[in-house]
């Protein structure tokens, strides 16, 4: 069977090169679909039943002991929720982040009726396993070249006995690197980086579509992208605003994800969040609570209607 591949005059930047990450993602997607939804159900009938509470409450009616008995089974259902929501994000937030899980193919494919270069078959585990070691010994050396900017710079930087960072390795470091930077706000410096990050993908894929090793691809690719028609160049630098602005997403998401992480974290009794139960207080109210004045606090209560202070 023909196997897909993009046009050497344009390659396609990423690829879905593992199966098994791409499973995975999706299998996490489901899950958070899934407990999101929950969410909302348990949510809704925490509501539901609240109001029917608080109605019964102002009628005297007979069914109040019975709501409130089941008021407090859903308030432990939205808090086993909530614990659920917490473990997944917990989970995703442990998955390692790489090229696979922020890129997209972003130019035009023709098909080449050939077989793939052949690939090491390496478990995830290994994969990770791999990529530690690489970091641990050339972090230093990654770094440098993610620092540098003209193409001639790159090209001199890695032939000088750096050819081994021609790699996947590599690549994924320069995009966790590109998502820390944009995490910190340092957004100059994310967008300095990309460039090396695109840089390098370029180089793997056409190392990939001439079925050659990388390294023997680091000064014709560098040569060509100076030389290249327009086309080229403007497929180039779309591919690169693309990625920034993928990093720049991510990035939100993450600092998102961490803020419900903690605000998960701080929920208490009936999955409330003590923090956004302060904000609602009257200023009065927090004033006590800030200087713990349990007298003050009293008399306050004392003289509010009494729904309100319920």
């Amino acid at each position: 069977e023909d196997d897909t591949h993009p046009n050497i005059d344009t390659p396609s930047l990423f690829k879905w090169r593992h199966e098994a990450r791409v499973q995975r993602m999706e299998d996490m997607k489901k899950k958070k679909e899934s407990v999101e939804e929950e969410k909302r159900k348990v949510e809704a009938k925490l509501k539901e039943v609240k109001e029917r509470v608080k109605k019964e409450e102002q009628d005297g009616g007979d069914e109040l002991t019975e709501l409130k008995k089941t008021l407090e089974e859903m308030e432990k259902s939205a808090e086993e929720v909530q614990k659920k929501r917490l473990e997944i994000m917990r989970e995703e937030k442990s998955q390692p982040l790489n090229v696979d899980t922020l890129s997209k193919p972003g130019f035009s494919k023709s098909i080449i009726n050939k077989s793939a270069p052949k690939t090491e078959e390496l478990s995830e585990e290994e994969k990770e396993k791999r990529m530690k070691t690489f970091v641990k010994q050339n972090e230093k050396l990654i770094k440098e070249y993610g620092m540098l900017q003209k193409f001639d710079d790159s090209k001199k930087f890695l032939l000088d006995g750096r050819t081994h960072l021609a790699c996947d390795e590599t690549a994924n470091y320069l995009v966790i690197w590109c998502l820390d930077l944009e995490m910190e706000e340092k957004h100059d410096l994310m967008s300095h980086v990309a460039h090396q990050c695109i840089c390098m993908q370029y180089l793997l894929e056409l190392a990939k579509q001439l079925e050659t090793d990388p390294r023997a691809c680091i000064s014709s690719f560098f040569t060509k992208i100076q030389v290249a028609d327009q086309d080229y160049k403007d497929a180039f630098y779309s591919e690169l605003d693309a990625f920034k602005k993928r990093i720049q997403k991510r990035a939100e998401e993450k600092i998102a994800e961490a803020m419900e992480e903690e605000r998960l974290e701080r929920l208490g009794p009936g999955g409330l969040d003590p923090v956004e139960v302060f904000e609602s207080l009257p200023e009065s109210m927090k004033e006590c609570f800030e200087k713990q004045d349990i007298p003050m606090l009293q008399q306050i209560i004392k003289e509010m209607p009494e729904e309100d202070a319920r």
